[in-house]
């Protein structure tokens, strides 16, 4: 799959290498927000994701696919799927204990995914240079090595954590995050 120059690494951009408070090998990763669409436990319709990290620096992650997120009769829905690879994507980035926001997100979908379907998800980090990072994921269908259903790549930026509170709801996030503790 040929990606754009905005997700592909320049030369000269450091691998990333886990972070020394990155969670062990096997370990499971929380949601960064209760009611978050992708991870949250709390949001009734939500993915409700579960992830967990093979290394401290790439994530693995599963979702069943439920009837409220279809599009067509029986399907999933294309928007939900590129949230899924979003998601994934986000919680990789998480593992060097930055805060990043997505700056392009380009999602290939190359099998339909019935409803029903449990989609396995991997993410990982080809380069970060300066506050850019460049990540890739992709979705399995039945098993973590399926056929892929849909990939991803993506460029994300490197914001301050004040950034959340400035454009989002620093009550929730304080009380949910104490110092802005996020994920994992």
């Amino acid at each position: 799959m040929t990606r754009s120059s905005v997700t592909t690494p320049p030369p000269g951009a450091e691998q990333p290498k886990a972070h020394p408070d990155a969670p062990p090998a096997g370990a499971s990763l929380g949601a960064h927000y209760s009611r978050c669409f992708g991870c949250g436990a709390d949001h009734p319709t939500g993915l409700h994701l579960k992830a967990v990290t093979p290394d401290g620096i790439t994530v693995s992650a599963e979702f069943t696919v439920g009837e409220a997120h279809q599009g067509a009769p029986g399907l999933a829905h294309g928007g939900v799927l590129a949230t899924a690879m979003d998601e994934v994507i986000g919680m990789s980035i998480w593992l060097f204990h930055k805060p990043y926001v997505t700056g392009r997100l380009e999602t290939d979908y190359l099998l339909p995914v019935p409803v029903g379907t449990t989609l396995h998800l991997r993410a990982w980090c080809n380069g970060v240079s300066g506050r850019k990072a460049y990540l890739e994921a992709e979705g399995r269908v039945g098993a973590p090595d399926g056929p892929v259903a849909v990939r991803a790549a993506a460029l994300f930026i490197e914001v301050a954590m004040e950034h959340f509170a400035e454009h989002g709801d620093a009550g929730v996030l304080a009380a949910e995050h104490h110092d802005y503790e996020v994920n994992p």
